[in-house]
């Protein structure tokens, strides 16, 4: 039945898509693992290359799997629930790190539940707008959709960990514009979420509150805190230069100038090591991840398929493109991982369950791409 299952996995197998990854999970482990020896980075090392181990394995049982169980409500609903009460769960047993209360601990292990949010975000939007494409247009989608990602937004807002919350604000609106929803119906939406965050901002945040939104946009603000951290990664990339020091001669983050080198600032870690050369290199690779989970969506059997393997390249683009540019001093300090670099074994196995997932689907993936309009419209409401 292993054996199946594995011929199964490596049958649907892209592997381009697969050797992207690969690049990546070695970029990540390099970083870490340079500054190793005998103490906690070397910790770090062995824990992220045991994590690559069980997100290997997770990866090739979704891939194995049959995804079309995915399409129906019921599951649906049940990891949409899982995910919110779970997010509720944090308020009354999680634990505070970086200043969000965003963790579950048993001993040394954390889980951050918003990760799994994020994938089943993905999954209630694509069931959710893949029964709807034929009356897309009535604006009620809109607001419904919208309801769902709300939930998840702003438990995750209250953590506080606003990028987890950004992720989760794109996802919703990769998702909802590639499903067609009318692009007015999407700029009154935001602009109702504007116009209430400004009277949050006069009459319902607190000091400490307006204090972090404030920090959070200028990191410069706290140059001793967020700032300090984005000052020294900015230093980190650009003495790299072309070439880079060379594996393991990292100043920034041998001398534990540049903090969280393992975690948040993985990318100003690598690319002090190895340059722009390497950066390029990794930067291409996640090019290539991003666009063989797009021919998966192209190729996708239903609109669900197409819209979930969507909603993975946005959270793949969404996570880089942040994490990269605050490691580069062009977006503000977030605090959020940069998938499959960065050490953490939660972030690590959603995203290897989103390609196992997205795998799983060209087990059954049309040989060409059809028109849904002239094809697909009478057998999606399962």
């Amino acid at each position: 039945m292993l054996r199946e299952a594995l011929g199964r996995a490596l049958g649907r197998l892209d592997w381009s898509m697969a050797a992207a990854a690969a690049v990546l999970v070695a970029a990540g482990l390099s970083a870490i693992a340079s500054f190793g020896g005998e103490g906690v980075a070397s910790s770090y090392a062995w824990r992220q290359l045991a994590w690559v181990g069980v997100s290997a394995l997770a990866f090739l049982l979704l891939a194995a799997s049959d995804a079309k169980l995915l399409r129906r409500s019921a599951a649906v609903v049940w990891i949409y629930g899982l995910s919110v009460a779970l997010l509720l769960g944090l308020f009354a047993a999680g634990t505070v790190a970086k200043g969000a209360e965003s963790w579950f601990r048993l001993g040394a292990v954390g889980f951050q539940p918003v990760e799994f949010a994020k994938l089943a975000l993905i999954l209630v939007l694509a069931k959710y707008f893949s029964r709807r494409h034929v009356e897309i247009r009535a604006v009620r989608h809109t607001f419904v959709s919208g309801a769902y990602a709300l939930g998840i937004f702003a438990l995750t807002l209250m953590q506080p960990d606003f990028g987890g919350a950004l992720v989760v604000f794109l996802v919703w609106l990769g998702v909802a514009l590639a499903s067609g929803l009318p692009r007015g119906h999407l700029l009154a939406l935001l602009l109702a979420g504007a116009l209430a965050f400004g009277a949050l901002w006069s009459w319902g945040f607190d000091g400490y509150q307006k204090a972090r939104i404030l920090t959070f946009v200028d990191s410069t603000r706290d140059v001793r805190g967020a700032g300090y951290n984005a000052i020294q990664a900015q230093v980190a990339v650009g003495s790299g230069q072309v070439w880079g020091k060379g594996l393991g001669y990292g100043t920034q983050s041998r001398l534990r100038y540049l903090p969280e080198y393992h975690t948040d600032f993985v990318f100003a870690a690598f690319a002090e090591e190895w340059g722009l050369a390497g950066s390029l290199v990794l930067l291409l690779a996640y090019g290539v991840l991003i666009w063989r989970v797009l021919a998966a969506a192209y190729r996708g059997a239903t609109n669900f398929e197409v819209l979930l393997c969507v909603g993975v390249a946005v959270y793949l683009l969404a996570h880089g493109t942040i994490a990269v540019g605050m490691n580069l001093g062009v977006l503000p300090v977030t605090g959020i991982p940069l998938p499959l670099v960065s050490y953490g074994g939660t972030s690590l196995l959603v995203t290897a369950a989103m390609l196992g997932i997205v795998t799983a689907t060209r087990g059954y993936a049309r040989a060409t791409h059809r028109s849904a309009t002239q094809h697909e419209i009478p057998g999606l409401t399962g």
